[in-house]
């Protein structure tokens, strides 16, 4: 009876994961026109430049502020 209900769930299960994987979409046109047709990249053409100063930025207050907390909690004691 345990084989008969494993072997069952199995099949359910890779039944289930074929089926879900043919509902996938197709992938985005990668925008093969060179420079000056018009043409986006598939990441929308936008600079990443900024994004990268915020995240380096964010992450050295973040490392600022935990050591000034261990500092702090050292000085109580």
């Amino acid at each position: 009876m345990l084989g008969i209900l494993r072997s069952l769930l199995l099949t359910a299960a890779i039944v289930l994961t074929m089926s879900i994987a043919t509902l996938a979409d197709q992938p985005p046109d990668p925008g093969s026109g060179g420079p000056g047709t018009g043409d986006l990249p598939v990441g929308g053409g936008s600079p990443i430049g900024g994004g990268l100063v915020m995240l380096l930025s964010f992450g050295i207050a973040y490392g600022i502020k935990k050591v000034y907390d261990i500092k702090k909690i050292h000085l109580n004691e």
